[in-house]
């Protein structure tokens, strides 16, 4: 299953893209798909036809897991 994340990358603009799996902690790179900005265009120092990216893990900063479509909102106690 692969998971949306945003990808902070040190002085760039954080990507949204597709992985199969959180890097672990003996990774380098981080490898993802279909990588484009936050507002949905494309990433202007990427080639128009890149579908898959390999990162260092060096050049990040963090990674922000995003919530899917098919996840369910939990909602918490609510004191009226």
């Amino acid at each position: 299953m692969a998971l949306t994340v945003q990808i902070h990358i040190l002085n760039e603009e954080p990507l949204v893209a597709e992985v199969e799996a959180l890097p672990g902690p003996s990774d380098t790179l981080l490898v993802a798909s279909n990588p484009r900005l936050r507002d949905g265009k494309d990433v202007r120092y990427l080639a128009p036809n890149v579908t898959t990216i390999i990162l260092p893990l060096s050049r990040i900063n963090f990674i922000q897991i995003l919530p899917s479509g098919g996840e369910e909102r939990v909602i918490g106690f609510v004191r009226e």
